[in-house]
């Protein structure tokens, strides 16, 4: 069987005649098969240029028409123009054309008038097509700036999904928001279908597939930590009325940020009762610094590190743990092949280190908000987003802000980071670990300030009372009875005045930050040893250090 490709400009005369030559050939030979492209005249050189390029041909004409090796593949064999055509129908098959020039300029305008109709049906049929709809709150702030390339770039959604982007924000905001949709447009991304601009709050989120909530701006001066957090109710009550009234039914929400996480979370949670288990907080910015640190340490790649898993409030008290962690293709004296891995707490042997450097260093990066910049919070985002439509590698933990059903022990109703996994769509928790019990004391830190967060937002507390461990209050009491300091250098006694010094003289400048480290309990280093571990040898002791960061080993 014999099979030629005719290719050339919509409005060329000899491809017109070429074409009448190559379907009468079709009709009365049985073994003679002809496959033809068009291409509009302003795009026509640029094609065949490309279309030459790729198969190493010289031609500089409409039309081209080459043979395909149906029985050998390849690239087929170039046999030229509308001549070389002709010169071979007639040498082959005894046939040649008796069109006239004026016949072949008529069918050269009817070719050119049916292509531009098929561009326009095909414009349409791609119309019909509904896109996946993502939105992005709060999209003037640096990490929405990251995120939009890899959201375009195919690798979150899957390289055949088309997505609409829409870029939410106030209306002071839009003259940035303009220039940004411009540097947008000018990425051509083939999977970007649309991108627009939303200031009207009634218009928000409509018919939403992915929303993406990044921190809020904060114009209104608070002064202190409870008006900090009953700050966060209004928006999150706004946000989920207008999820519910106007994005799809499955819709998915995803928040990130550096300041009050979970509790945003489980507010959104709370006015938008139908998509709870589709509300998710991003953990991965806290998992990705911890492995980061210890990458540092063994002189190898962040990327080798699996399952570290982050306990507890995203932003705020979390717990750092190392049992279930391991290293992949690590440089040692035990090498084995790609799936082999080894223990992190089995490499490193300077407990030391793990005790108080690695947590310090954790908590200095919460603390300076580095932990959330924008580079890293928009690679957290676009990482969960990638694992909950496509599924987290097999058999790897991974961390999440969901809302608690009672899992480890944790109370319900909070929004709380554990270990999960995702596949079909969806994310499990993964309760059927082994070895990862937390201990009471421990438990009791992490969950006291969201449980307080949450009554103070709601306003069933008034005053927000950091978590202070036993210990820690026998310290603060003994140091205060022995005090014969007057009262200014009392204030100055950081164990004496804790609560004040994180409520009452926080500054309003601090507040507009809205540091999260102000609201963490400065628990000593003794009191998240574990009671159930008493009896381990001190390398298996859970660590924390001051400012609510913990680390199991």
């Amino acid at each position: 069987m014999t099979k030629f490709v005719l290719a050339g400009r919509a409005d060329c005369p000899f491809y017109a005649k070429a074409e009448l030559l190559a379907d009468y050939l079709q009709k009365n030979l049985p073994d003679f098969r002809v496959h033809k492209i068009t291409q509009h005249p302003h795009v026509w050189e640029e094609w065949l240029n490309d279309l030459c390029k790729k198969n190493k041909w010289d031609h500089k004409n409409s039309p081209i028409i080459w043979r395909e090796l149906l029985d050998r593949g390849g690239k087929g064999l170039l046999l030229g123009g509308y001549n070389e055509f002709l010169e071979h129908a007639q040498l082959y098959y005894g046939v040649t054309s008796s069109m006239t020039t004026e016949m072949m300029k008529v069918i050269a305008q009817e070719n050119l008038m049916t292509h531009i109709e098929d561009e326009r049906e095909k414009e349409a049929l791609k119309q019909l097509i509904e896109p996946l709809n993502v939105w992005i709150t709060s999209a003037s702030c640096l990490p929405c700036y990251h995120l939009i390339p890899i959201l375009t770039s195919g690798e979150v959604f899957g390289m055949h999904t088309e997505i609409s982007i829409t870029l939410f924000d106030d209306e002071k905001t839009e003259e940035y928001l303009q220039i940004l949709v411009a540097e947008m447009r000018d990425l051509v991304s083939p999977l970007l279908q649309s991108v627009s601009i939303c200031t009207r709050v009634e218009e928000a989120f409509r018919q939403a597939h992915v929303i993406i909530i990044l921190d809020d701006h904060t114009d209104k001066e608070v002064h202190t930590l409870e008006d900090c957090i009953r700050s966060r109710v209004p928006l999150c009550r706004l946000y989920g009325y207008l999820i519910e009234k106007n994005a799809h039914d499955s819709v998915r929400v995803i928040v990130g940020g550096k300041t009050f996480v979970n509790l945003k979370t489980v507010l959104l949670m709370r006015y938008a009762p139908n998509i709870t288990h589709n509300i998710v907080a991003v953990a991965l910015g806290v998992e990705g610094e911890a492995k980061a640190a210890l990458a540092r340490k063994l002189k190898t790649t962040s990327s080798c590190i699996k399952d570290v898993i982050i306990w507890g409030n995203i932003s705020g008290n979390s717990y750092v743990d190392l049992r279930k962690a391991k290293i992949y293709d690590y440089e040692s004296a035990i090498w084995g092949p790609p799936h082999f891995s080894r223990p992190i707490l089995s490499l490193i042997f300077d407990s030391e280190w793990v005790n108080k450097e690695f947590v310090a260093t954790l908590e200095e990066l919460t603390a300076t908000g580095k932990q959330f910049g924008a580079i890293l919070a928009a690679h957290s985002i676009a990482t969960t987003l990638k694992y909950w439509y496509h599924g987290s590698p097999p058999g790897e933990i991974v961390s999440l802000g969901v809302l608690s059903e009672g899992q480890f022990g944790i109370p319900e109703g909070i929004v709380f980071s554990m270990p999960v996994k995702f596949e079909n769509g969806t994310w499990v928790v993964l309760t059927d670990l082994k070895d990862i019990a937390i201990s009471e004391q421990i438990m009791t830190r992490m969950t006291s300030d969201l449980i307080q967060e949450k009554l103070v937002a709601l306003g069933d507390l008034i005053h927000f009372q950091p978590y202070q461990s036993e210990t820690r209050s026998t310290k603060r009491d003994e140091k205060t009875a022995l005090s014969t300091t007057n009262d200014n250098q009392e204030i100055q006694s950081v164990s004496d005045v804790f609560v004040s010094e994180h409520k009452d003289s926080m500054n309003s400048s601090v507040l507009q930050e809205e540091e999260k480290d102000l609201i963490m309990s400065d628990v000593d280093f003794s009191d998240l040893i574990s009671e159930t571990n008493t009896k381990k040898p001190l390398s298996q002791e859970p660590v924390n250090e001051p400012e609510g960061k913990t680390v199991e080993q």
